[in-house]
Order: C-alpha cells, then structure tokens, then sequence
C-alpha cells in the first residue's frame, strides 16, 4: 500500500447560492495551478470525507470538495423535517455541479467519486462531456430500479436475518411492497420519534449488508451523528424511491456521451451491495474506460482497492513541471 499524501488543508471554502433557496458547501486545497478535480460524495446526503484529499498530490492537483444539497454543510439541512427535498433531485445535483465550476473558473476537471457519487459523476459527464478531462470511479453503481431492488430486497437471501428485521420494522401493511418507499413515508413523518426510528432501522441494514462483506466495517453507517444520520437516510429513500430521477437504463445507453474521455473502474468482486455485473456492463458500453477488479475488496474497500485509486489518480495528475 503506497503512503497516502498528508491531509492538507483547504485554502478556500465558502457557501455558493445553488437557487432554490439553497447553499451547497465547498472547499478548494492543493495547488492554485494544479490540475483541478473534484471529488463527488456518495450517499447520497453522506456528506463530503476530507480523508479523500490525501490521494490527490498537492503540489500537483487543485482539488475541490463540496457537499450536496442537504448534507454536511450545506444549507439547508435534511435532518430538518422543514427541510423540503421537491428541489433535490440528480438534475439539479448536476447543475450544481456545473455552477460550482463556473464559480471557481475551472474549464475541466477530473471527476472522482463512489457509490452514489458514481451515478452522479455518470449523469453530470453525460450532460457536460466536454468539461470533464478524466473519470476514476471506485464501486460503480448506476442507480437503477433492479440495483435499488437488489439492495433493499434481493441481498436479503444472504443475509436473511437482518434483512427480516429491516422489513419487520415497518407497519405490517407495508411489509409486502416497495419497502423504499414505505421507509421514506416514515423518514418524512411529523412525529420525531417515527423518523428516528425509521432512521436507526434503514441504517442498521445498511451496516449489516456492509458487515458481511470481506474486510467489512461494522456500525459505519450508525456511528454517525443523528442529524448526519437522518440527512443520510432521508436524502437516500427520497433518491431511491424516485429511481434517482432517472430513466431506467438512461446512464448505460447513453454512455457513448462519454467518448474520448479516458476513465477508471474500480470495483471489488465481493461487493455485496452493489455487484459487479454494473461495473461490468459500464465498461462494456464505454470503450475508453478501463475495469479493474479487485479482488479480495466489498463496497468498504480493501488496501488494494486504495491502492488501484490511487495509481488511477497518480496517473492523471498534472506533470511536476506544470504544477510549479
């Protein structure tokens, strides 16, 4: 495992006024004319990890790190049931995204980011393809109904027990149907205890899908604070339970959009949560992306899988010369 850079700090950061009467967060460290990047957060609503600055060289990146609408932060907050979610959508993630570029004047930028943040790299790179020099992706999700449905319902059949208890949680009437849906219905109710619970009980699958992977990390969803917590959870039910405000397969078949741009897969083979068949038809339908697999990682990671991100980011990072 290589030595990661030390975690430098940001040397700008600020509240940029999206619309909607919201304010994303932002910080910039690194190099002022190093090559820009910005690292796009999963969840979504988890909020961005300042860990993810130390793969990228500060001498050779300008690097950007934001938070999404209604987490970390940003302003305002879902953890406020006040908090409205009818202006937080992929769209508007994605315009976002753009006028967070614009507002630090950056006219491409290398996109990195996992999970969630993987399909909102996909659908920002779709709409803007000439603003985007390179793609590393680490566990590739696209956000589809029959991803959404393997991970609330199908995984279930290896992890039976806890799968039972995150749908015995809900009311019995709901038991039986969209059990996305249901629990957000319980994250948005009026009665605080109802949203706490609801809460507790998303997270805890969560965390036992993630326990049982290779190298699995116990409680990494419920050791967070409660308002991250209930952010987290709302932000993602509403997100799901919307299909990501996607059409179902629009991020494959239109991934010719993303021609010419040079890109890196990385996926773990014993990702439990999101398997490696959407990685796979990823890098099928877009030709200058390359697929690394690893072997011995699941969603949380592995040394190797560190390791790969970090040669990807190495790789494209601006020559020394350029950057001093």
């Amino acid at each position: 495992m290589p030595d990661l850079y030390p975690l430098a700090e940001p040397s700008a950061q600020g509240l940029l006024d999206v619309g909607d009467g919201n304010a994303i967060h932002w910080e910039v460290s690194g190099a002022p004319d190093g090559k820009p990047a910005v690292v796009v957060h999963g969840g979504p609503g988890s909020g961005l990890n300042a860990g993810n600055r130390r793969y990228f060289d500060p001498d050779r990146y300008r690097l950007v790190l934001f938070d999404q609408r209604g987490c970390g932060r940003s302003r305002p907050h879902a953890a406020d049931p006040a908090t409205g979610l009818e202006h937080n959508t992929t769209a508007h993630l994605v315009a976002d995204m753009e006028r967070l570029r614009e507002h630090l004047g950056i006219e491409q930028w290398l996109l990195y980011g996992g999970s969630w943040g993987s399909t909102l790299i996909l659908a920002y790179a779709q709409a803007h393809p000439e603003r985007v020099s390179e793609i590393v992706i680490c566990g590739v999700t696209m956000t589809r109904p029959e991803e959404t449905d393997w991970l609330y319902r199908g995984v279930g059949r290896l992890v039976p027990g806890p799968w039972e208890a995150f749908r015995d949680a809900l009311p019995a009437e709901d038991r039986d149907g969209d059990l996305v849906a249901a629990y957000s219905r319980l994250l948005n109710s009026a009665d605080e205890a109802v949203r706490a619970k609801a809460a507790r009980d998303w997270a805890t699958w969560e965390d036992a899908v993630i326990a049982h992977e290779s190298l699995g990390k116990p409680n990494a969803y419920t050791d967070r604070p409660d308002d991250a917590l209930m952010a987290f959870t709302r932000i993602t039910a509403h997100y799901f339970t919307h299909d990501a405000f996607l059409e179902d397969g629009r991020l494959l078949r239109d991934a010719d959009r993303l021609a010419g741009i040079p890109g890196v897969l990385i996926h773990g083979r014993l990702d439990l949560g999101s398997p490696l068949k959407t990685a796979w038809d990823l890098a099928k339908a877009w030709p200058e992306a390359e697929l690394t697999v690893v072997q011995d990682s699941g969603h949380t990671g592995s040394p190797a899988m560190r390791e790969a991100v970090f040669a990807a980011i190495e790789r494209f990072a601006a020559p020394e010369s350029h950057a001093q």
